[in-house]
């Protein structure tokens, strides 16, 4: 919108690079062109203000295919006006001169033709064409159908409107029948990863199957060492007893023939002894063969005191003295 500045009887516009700015007066152009700046009187003055850069334009309308089934098109147009005083010419652009408002809809009048237009070549080519086909390969088809039908309008081409470029978003059919026709791509989605679920659990299973198998493996293997180790341990401890038993047997005669030896020593030195003693008291009898019996008696005597344990007191009686002392009298006499 251009910036018009309000002053007494006179007015100063000041326009953009993007919009072409005309200004007749008196049936003549006194100013015309983008980026103008200019005084004139609100008066005598016709202002016309054309955009001349690129405009986008959505699109969203309803169809119905061959197969009688409705579908929802979304387009965009981009369109700019190529020649603004045809525009101006062709459609009300003009400008109060004190606000800079369009006293119009240009823009609204612009879009509803192209609309029009757009809608009217995307229903001819959709009107002969199946749904599975529109939604398979009908977003470029129509665009190249709204390209050619457009370029080809000879009423744009003389209201100065110029296309840029079409882009077709999206055709897209009822909700109801979406879901219908998306329900065998799940289905067979579905299956796929159930396929895929079953693959794997059996893969699973069968990894199971072999991780099984090998611990089994395993644990005969090993109840076969364990069996081959207790069978070793037991001849081990049997040679460890048989050994143990011999060396007990060895030690066994070893000891009873010390005994012997000893026992036999023992009796040796016993006869010997034995022998000595009485060859000892064989000569002791022998020097006391001629001995009296006196003597013998005091000898007996003397080695009875010598064995006997020490005496403190000793008390004599008369009947015990009398009968010794006759008897040495007797033999003092003899």
């Amino acid at each position: 919108m251009a910036d018009i500045a309000r002053y007494p009887l006179v007015r100063h516009l000041r326009g953009t690079a993007t919009t072409h700015i005309q200004h007749v007066h008196a049936g003549k152009t006194r100013h015309a062109g983008s980026g103008q700046s200019f005084w004139f009187r609100p008066l005598s003055a016709v202002l016309s203000e054309v955009p001349v850069d690129d405009r986008e334009l959505p699109l969203l309308f309803h169809a119905r295919t061959v197969d009688f089934q409705d579908v929802s098109v979304q387009a965009t147009l981009t369109y700019r006006l190529t020649d603004p005083a045809i525009a101006a010419a062709r459609i009300d652009f003009s400008i109060d001169p004190d606000t800079g408002r369009w006293r119009a809809m240009p823009l609204e009048q612009v879009a509803s033709l192209l609309t029009e237009t757009a809608q009217q070549h995307a229903l001819d080519l959709l009107v002969r064409t199946t749904l599975t086909t529109a939604l398979t390969d009908g977003v470029s088809a129509v665009r190249s159908a709204v390209e050619a039908g457009l370029a080809g309008d000879t009423r744009l081409a003389e209201t100065g409107i110029a296309l840029i470029g079409v882009r077709v978003v999206a055709i897209r059919p009822e909700p109801d029948v979406e879901r219908a026709l998306q329900t065998p791509t799940r289905e067979r989605v579905q299956q796929d990863a159930d396929r895929a679920t079953y693959e794997r659990r059996a893969v699973a299973v069968e990894r199971e199957r072999a991780i099984s198998e090998n611990e089994l493996q395993n644990q005969i293997e090993l109840a076969k060492r364990e069996e081959q180790l207790v069978a070793q341990q037991g001849a081990n401890a049997r040679r460890q007893a048989e050994e143990a038993a011999a060396a007990t047997e060895i030690n066994f005669e070893a000891e009873a023939r010390r005994t012997q030896r000893m026992a036999e020593a023992h009796a040796a030195a016993t006869r010997v002894q034995g022998k000595a003693r009485a060859a000892a008291q064989a000569a002791k009898l022998d020097a006391y063969r001629d001995v009296s019996s006196n003597v013998l008696m005091a000898l007996a005597v003397q080695e009875l005191a010598t064995n006997l344990p020490q005496i403190n007191s000793l008390v004599l009686t008369p009947d015990l003295i009398a009968p010794v002392l006759a008897r040495l009298a007797g033999g003092g006499s003899q």
